[in-house]
């Protein structure tokens, strides 16, 4: 390699260097503050909003699939399949996008633990309502 190539290199390094460090250091100077243990922050409110919808579909669809299955005499049920789902969907959709605008990390207050436990119940509310729903159409 020439001089010239080692030089254009090594500038290239340092500048690359201090861009990708100028905005790590100014985001360690403004790093958000934990919230309080009993404070209701908005993303705590919306992780606790997205769970129980997420956790009503995950029972409606729990229920539909065993009525389904004959295990409880109620009969087959469509509308508690289809509800099932639009609640799974809600559910997820709300904890993904408290997921995505939590500035923080967990333990922070922002409903970061929350939103991913509302997007694994939503996605669970989601499948069991997806069988249930299958499982209605088979039937009849």
């Amino acid at each position: 390699m020439s001089v010239r190539s080692v030089l254009a290199v090594a500038t290239a390094a340092l500048i690359t260097v201090a861009v990708l460090a100028e905005p790590a250091a100014a985001h360690t100077a403004v790093q958000p503050t934990a919230a309080d243990v009993y404070t209701l922050s908005a993303g705590r409110m919306g992780a606790i909003v997205a769970a129980l919808l997420a956790l009503t579909g995950v029972c409606v669809g729990g229920l539909t699939l065993a009525r389904s299955a004959g295990r409880i005499r109620t009969g087959p049920g469509r509308r508690g399949a289809v509800m099932a789902l639009a609640a799974g969907l809600t559910g997820a959709a709300l904890g993904g996008l408290v997921a995505a605008t939590a500035s923080g990390g967990l333990g922070t207050g922002n409903g970061l633990g929350g939103a991913l436990f509302a997007l694994v119940l939503g996605l669970t509310g989601t499948a069991l309502g997806g069988l249930a729903l299958a499982r209605a159409r088979r039937t009849g």
